[in-house]
């Protein structure tokens, strides 16, 4: 690869940094730009699946996530109202034999420390904000509010799900509101974890709503996401205040293991978000910039894999340029073969798990959980969120799928 090459990333969330990691690992030079002052991520937790833990291990972050994760026993499914289990998938003692990495739970801000430790300072830029990405031949150029301008053999377009290099590519298409909204707070734990929290990643499942809780921070705090239906727009900001009183009172007459966990969030620390969604791109795209992450495929949280995605995105990007060496048309035709398909599937399936975890019907409740129950008893091991194609992926075997996936030639 000629050594002047150079890739710019618009976007210094969990997808960016990643992009940026993977680059920097492998000698290519990068800059990055970020609107805020800082890097900096909400307080929320996130789940890292085995398909993301595999390409964290491959970035050299196996020490940090096992030093910033929790590991947690299960994955299990309780009803609403009386907590009845539906089912527990074994995590910590199987998901290495079964999909060849860990399930950890960790804080987004610890994933996003670890992935930019070590990064070079004069690779990144902050307080611009892109406004445009212009294609001029072998090179593309992202404008930016102050009116600077960066030209690269790559711009990537890392900056979420209103993204401005996707508009400036494809023109505007803005995300639409889907009528579902989530809660997120953070419960401190002392030194014991809380009675009436499993150390699991635990499904409540209940009419028009579902509440996940797991705990994040090596065990010292519990986060909670709770998704509600509603008819009222919700502004799509994960900083958006709400309250105790205000959660307590959605999930009123749920049982009595939430509602004590509620009941100890602390009030001025509780936040709710509307959740917007596009259909799947056919093009990610255009000449010297493309897409990545919730630029390119944002989706619901109901699969937990945004997150996932976005490190997926990146880690496949970097391999195709490097595999093709720095030809940016044939890397990416390969990286958008390899990812579209997958992301698709993960967009979708998505929402149908919004459909299936809400449920409004006590009939199709009783057949939805008879399901579950039925799967369980045939494989102790099965993923009670029929999740495990999307665990089995594994990235960074992506150089060995591009020939056949992008109809294109290896390089010599």
């Amino acid at each position: 690869m000629n050594k002047s090459f150079r890739v710019g990333i618009i976007g210094g969330g969990i997808g960016g940094v990643a992009l940026a990691r993977a680059l920097w690992q492998r000698g290519i030079s990068f800059r990055l730009f970020e609107q805020a002052a800082e890097f900096r991520e909400v307080g929320a937790g996130i789940q890292m699946t085995p398909n993301a833990v595999k390409v964290l291990k491959s970035l050299g972050l196996a020490d940090e996530m096992k030093r910033v994760g929790f590991l947690p026993e299960a994955m299990v499914g309780r009803g609403w109202e009386t907590g009845e289990e539906l089912f527990r998938t074994p995590l910590k003692d199987t998901f290495v034999q079964l999909f060849g990495a860990p399930y950890y739970h960790v804080h987004r801000a610890d994933l996003h420390s670890i992935l930019t430790e070590g990064l070079p300072e004069e690779c990144i830029t902050f307080h611009v904000r892109c406004v445009d990405v212009q294609l001029k031949g072998d090179k593309a150029v992202a404008v930016f509010d102050n009116g600077d301008e960066f030209e690269a053999d790559l711009i990537v377009g890392a900056d979420g799900i209103r993204s401005a290099v996707r508009e400036g590519l494809w023109g505007k298409d803005d995300p639409a509101f889907t009528g579902h909204m989530c809660w997120r707070a953070l419960v401190p734990v002392d030194k014991h974890p809380l009675p009436f929290v499993l150390p699991a990643v635990t499904f409540w499942f209940g009419p028009k709503a579902h509440v996940v809780t797991y705990y994040v921070k090596g065990g010292q705090a519990v986060n909670i996401v709770a998704c509600k239906e509603t008819d009222e727009w919700v502004k799509e900001s994960w900083t958006e205040p709400s309250s105790t009183e205000e959660l307590l009172k959605a999930y009123d007459g749920w049982h009595s293991d939430l509602i004590r966990l509620f009941e100890r969030t602390d009030n001025s620390q509780v936040f709710k978000w509307g959740l917007y969604d596009r259909n799947p791109m056919e093009r990610w795209s255009q000449g010297h910039a493309t897409l990545l992450g919730d630029a390119a495929h944002p989706m619901l949280p109901y699969l937990s894999q945004g997150a996932a995605m976005a490190i997926e995105d990146a880690y496949v990007l970097a391999e195709a340029l490097v595999h093709f060496g720095g030809n940016v048309p044939l890397a990416l035709d390969a990286y958008e073969a390899e990812r579209r398909n997958r992301t698709r599937d993960v967009q979708l399936q998505s929402r149908e798990r919004g459909r299936t975890y809400h449920l409004e019907s006590p009939e199709e409740q009783r057949q939805r959980d008879l399901a579950l129950r039925e799967r369980q008893s045939q494989d102790p091991n099965a993923v009670g969120i029929s999740a495990e194609w999307v665990y089995e992926y594994d990235a960074t075997t992506c150089r060995q799928r591009f020939g056949v996936s992008s109809g294109v030639s290896l390089k010599e």
